[in-house]
């Protein structure tokens, strides 16, 4: 990413003289090892976004043109619920206590006037795997969009856009160790909607703008190094140190379920008091939703699959993790929990 940061190589990719090619040839290398990453049919399948929430706005609005009726899982990301409340009219499907939707249940509120199914790959809470292979087949066969957020699972369990065969899928470099701020929307061959941003033709009229050049190139090169490195079997094992190490029960589903990540429950004590411990003894862990530290409201999540939202820890391990960084968290969490639990006691 370093030469595109300084000021001589930041040419415009849309303009014809040498710097504006180079640039433009960055971004398309960019773009087919993204598409190859993710198993694109091709490279134009991608369209480079800010991340994977603007992608799922876009594949919201996108699919809501001539149909507002959209029909989504209870525990899908905020950005999918709010982006279905404000462009459509959302029919919400409940989820067991592992966070699992029922598929037959879901595609029984799929009519002929559905604009668009939302499923998310794998929960971005507790781990839990969604059925989307069943959900995207049974909405191809139905004639109904389909997008799938793929934002926790791109990176972490294979992920094949052509073999699924969904309409739209949502992602985030960052997820998988590229920079914030870019992201792409997986739009499938020959589908032909609307543009949410519009005023130029980049993206191939899909999405206006100067590309943000650096974070692209960024982007390509950690999908093309999570192609070689990444070990789910490797993150399924730091988490299951995680598990039997702290001793607490988990929320979602404990083996069908995302590799790097895994919500616990903390019995007794709220959450953040224990978070707050832990970032003294340097373990950055969650509660809930990574994306909900600004919010009041507990965990639409974790409500929705009948459990206490106050009192649950979420750990996510990635490419960086170590056997050490467990071993540390392990150290910390029972002292943590030990003092908070004597405070509650005292008062």
């Amino acid at each position: 990413m370093e030469p595109w940061f300084r000021e001589a190589a930041a040419a415009d990719p849309g303009r014809v003289h040498t710097e504006g090619h180079a640039a433009r040839v960055a971004i398309e290398v960019a773009r087919e090892q993204v598409a190859s990453f993710l198993g694109c049919r091709g490279s134009r399948e991608v369209v480079f976004t800010s991340g994977a929430t603007e992608s799922i706005i876009t594949a919201t609005w996108m699919a809501t043109e001539q149909s507002a009726h959209i029909v989504l899982p209870a525990v899908e990301h905020s950005a999918v619920r709010r982006a279905s409340e404000m462009f459509g009219m959302p029919t919400v499907v409940g989820v067991d206590p592992w966070g699992r939707v029922d598929a037959d249940e879901l595609l029984a509120e799929v009519h002929a006037d559905t604009a668009l199914v939302h499923v998310q790959w794998g929960n971005h809470e507790v781990g839990t795997l969604q059925p989307v292979e069943r959900i995207v087949s049974a909405c191809r066969e139905r004639g109904v969009l389909v997008h799938v957020d793929a934002a926790m699972a791109a990176g972490h369990v294979p992920v094949s856009f052509a073999s699924l065969d969904a309409d739209l899928l949502s992602v985030s470099a960052h997820k998988l160790g590229g920079p914030p701020g870019v992201g792409a929307l997986l739009v499938r061959r020959g589908l032909r909607l609307r543009p949410l941003m519009v005023g130029g033709d980049q993206e191939r009229a899909r999405r206006a703008g100067f590309e943000n050049v650096p974070a692209i190139v960024g982007f390509g090169a950690a999908c093309e190094s999570a192609a070689r490195f990444d070990d789910p079997d490797a993150e399924r094992a730091l988490i299951r140190r995680v598990i039997d190490g702290s001793g607490l029960s988990v929320l979602g589903d404990p083996t069908d379920s995302l590799p790097h990540l895994v919500c616990l429950s903390i019995e007794a004590v709220e959450a953040e008091p224990v978070l707050l411990g832990l970032d003294q003894a340097g373990i950055a862990v969650h509660s809930g939703s990574s994306c909900s530290s600004e919010a009041l409201e507990p965990s639409p999540v974790l409500e929705a699959m009948g459990v206490d939202a106050s009192r649950s820890l979420r750990v996510s391990v990635g490419w960086s993790t170590t056997d050490t960084d467990i071993d540390a968290f392990l150290r910390a969490l029972p002292g943590v929990l030990s003092r908070l639990r004597a405070l509650g006691d005292r008062h």
